[in-house]
């Protein structure tokens, strides 16, 4: 109702700034009158006609073609960068004063004007999606458009401090939430695609499930990151236990295991704002009190480089030759043959372990976000997933990455300042028989 409310307020102001606008200049159509409405708007000082003009820009942009909104993120490059000789004087002065007052001087002057757009952009009714969205076609530019990171760096400063966690909104998501939002956790589902809406109710209906999702004020009716979980009577090993009906699940009348199997992220133009780590801390407290029982917090992750760092292991003097034994035994589309079961954990043990990345970290994605919430690498499982992703990606493996509430800080602490992988010895005995391959 207050959002409803605040929104109602601000396209009132909207309305009477548009009247105080000149409503014969014409809305800009390509990227420079963009820009110099863009001008207009930051030396704007009326609220209303502010707003307003900031509702045109917005508009304008989206109805653009493509090329014009690419080449406005041109123009927000050099045209709304800090202004150089204004900089340069800034830093002579802190460096001949370094006084408080020449330190607030330096900050306000090195400022990129273009923030402060976005700023007033987010203003407008519905500014904070137009800008996800700008953010979103702006991430596709950064792939061949390095260059655009500075703009960028813009952007995902201010959207990370509006969608920080005392903003966010906890909501279940049951079988009564509105279909308009049940329509956005089957198109969002980014883990394990939901069939049909008989396959949704599976995943929220039933009493030994759950789902929960973090909501902002400013995009009411649209999910940023959910999660499902699963309530059982033990830590799964294979999907198929969760999700196919007719399963062998456990009876969930007293689960002791909170099971997270699926994290999906909704909004392509937040990447890089983390929501996570928080969904899955508040989410363990919200089914400690309503579940006492619960004894343990799981996942159920997915591998999804594992494959590939498996195919490329061919000039590892090492591991090339264990690796290739393996390949050749593993089918593309076909479950793994019983004989692969202790090579492809040794394999996996040494990929969790010890396969890094350019910056030191894990290798695999998936890792990099458990661990570095403080969870523990539990258990390896063969033949974990046996859908056609699965075999792709992981050549069927999945693995549990434990919450323990006491060892979480512990955990995190040693992950961040020692790139530590906590393991359980389960793993790290897998991971010796490794070594012994390579010797």
């Amino acid at each position: 109702m207050n959002t409803s409310f605040f929104q109602d307020l601000l396209q009132s102001i909207t309305e009477r700034g548009r009247q105080l606008l000149d409503s014969r200049e014409p809305p800009p159509g390509n990227a420079q009158a963009l820009a110099e409405a863009s001008r207009k708007l930051i030396s704007s000082h009326g609220e209303a006609s502010g707003v307003a003009l900031a509702q045109q820009v917005l508009c304008a942009y989206r109805d653009c073609p493509q090329a014009q909104q690419k080449a406005f993120f041109d123009i927000l490059l050099k045209d709304f960068a800090p202004p150089h000789d204004a900089l340069a004087e800034a830093c002579q002065r802190y460096l001949d004063d370094p006084s408080a007052s020449n330190i607030t001087a330096l900050f306000q002057a090195s400022e990129p004007p273009r923030q402060e757009l976005f700023r007033r952009l987010n203003q407008a009714p519905g500014g904070t999606a137009e800008l996800i969205a700008m953010r979103r076609l702006l991430l596709q530019e950064l792939k061949g458009r390095p260059d655009l990171a500075a703009v960028d760096h813009d952007l995902q400063h201010l959207l990370a401090s509006w969608f920080n966690r005392g903003f966010l909104v906890l909501r279940r998501i049951d079988w009564s939430t509105p279909a308009s939002i049940l329509e956005k956790i089957i198109k969002y589902e980014a883990v394990h695609a939901i069939k049909d809406w008989d396959d949704l109710r599976s995943r929220l209906q039933p009493a030994d499930r759950r789902c929960f999702a973090f909501f902002h004020p400013a995009l009411a009716d649209e999910p940023l990151i959910f999660v499902e979980v699963a309530l059982t009577r033990a830590m799964p090993g294979a999907i198929a236990d969760i999700l196919e009906p007719g399963s062998e699940a456990q009876p969930a009348e007293e689960p002791d295991t909170a099971v997270f199997y699926s994290i999906s992220n909704c909004q392509d133009g937040l990447r890089g704002i983390s929501f996570g780590n928080f969904l899955i801390k508040q989410v363990v407290e919200e089914l400690a009190r309503e579940v006492p029982g619960l004894r343990q917090y799981v996942t159920l992750s997915p591998v999804p480089g594992f494959r590939r760092w498996l195919d490329g292991l061919g000039d590892d003097a090492q591991l090339g030759a264990a690796a290739a034994d393996l390949l050749k035994a593993l089918k593309p589309d076909a479950p793994p043959p019983p004989r692969t079961e202790q090579p492809l954990l040794a394999l996996a043990a040494e990929y969790f372990l010890h396969a890094k990345n350019g910056a030191g970290l894990p290798l695999d994605p998936v890792a990099r976000f458990h661990l570095g919430n403080g969870a523990r690498l539990e258990r390896l499982n063969w033949r974990g997933d046996l859908s056609a992703s699965g075999l792709r990606q992981a050549a069927g493996l999945m693995v549990n990455y434990r919450y323990e509430l006491r060892q979480i800080e512990k955990n995190h602490e040693a992950y961040a300042n020692q790139g530590a992988v906590t393991a359980s010895p389960e793993v790290r005995k897998l991971a010796t028989l490794s070594a012994k391959t390579k010797r």
